[in-house]
Order: C-alpha cells, then structure tokens, then sequence
C-alpha cells in the first residue's frame, strides 16, 4: 500500500462521524425547539413563558459535543432523559399543537440518546482495537 493512500491515524470512522453530526443535529434541534415552543408555537401562558429557560442545560454541552469529548457525550446521554420524561407527560396530556411539539421532542431525544450512546460504544471499541485488546462481545 502507498503511504500517500494510507489515511490519517487520527481520522474518525465514518459511523463515528455519523454519530457525532446526528447528536449534534438532535441537541440544536432540542434547543430551538425548546425555545419555539415556549416563545411562540404553544406557550403555557400567551406572549411566552419562562419555560424557555429549560433550554439552558442544553446548552452547555454544545461546546463539548463541537470538541468531541467523550465525558460530554456519556452526561448528555443521561440528562436527555429528562427532556424526554417531560415530552412524554405533555404528549400524553397537552392537546393541539402542544402534543404534537411535545412528540417531536420525544423523537429528538431517543434520536441523542441513541446517537451518544454508539458513539462512545463506538469510540471505546476503536480505543481497545488499537491499543491491541480483543474487545467484548
């Protein structure tokens, strides 16, 4: 093999890539979601409700996820549980456009649990596969 064709050694895995863009793409997307729903699109109370301010936790693991820390990607995987447990209850008892915001919510955050989760099950076979390890089946 040429060693110009070789590719970089710290070149990502294309599913790793993947995942990475996916939980990235369903982070934001909770975020604006989060803020259109309260400000505009069915806020609790009309002109908007100080609910938008469940967005902020969300945004601090933006940085984490732009840097590709593994640490952020396992505490993201948890807290979107929240996001989730609240989308459930609303799309279960709000009526309108309400329930239907509240089921896209449910989507994005089964999509960010999913996308963190393989991608630091991907990240941690990759790290034992080039340290020489067999990894866990």
């Amino acid at each position: 093999m040429n060693a110009n064709s070789a590719p970089p050694i710290n070149a990502a895995p294309p599913l790793v890539a993947t995942t990475r863009w996916l939980a990235l793409a369903s982070l934001v997307g909770l975020i604006v979601l989060g803020l259109a729903w309260e400000l505009w699109l069915a806020p609790i109370r009309p002109g908007g409700s100080w609910l938008a301010l469940k967005v902020l936790p969300l945004c601090i693991p933006l940085g984490g996820i732009l840097k590709n820390r593994m640490y952020t990607y396992r505490w993201v995987s948890l807290l979107v549980w929240i996001y989730f447990t609240e989308g459930v209850v609303r799309a279960t008892s709000d009526h309108g456009l309400s329930a239907w915001l509240a089921t896209v919510e449910v989507v994005l955050c089964l999509l960010l649990f999913v996308a963190c989760a393989l991608h630091v099950r991907i990240r941690l076979k990759n790290a034992k596969l080039a340290a020489g390890t067999r990894p866990a089946a």
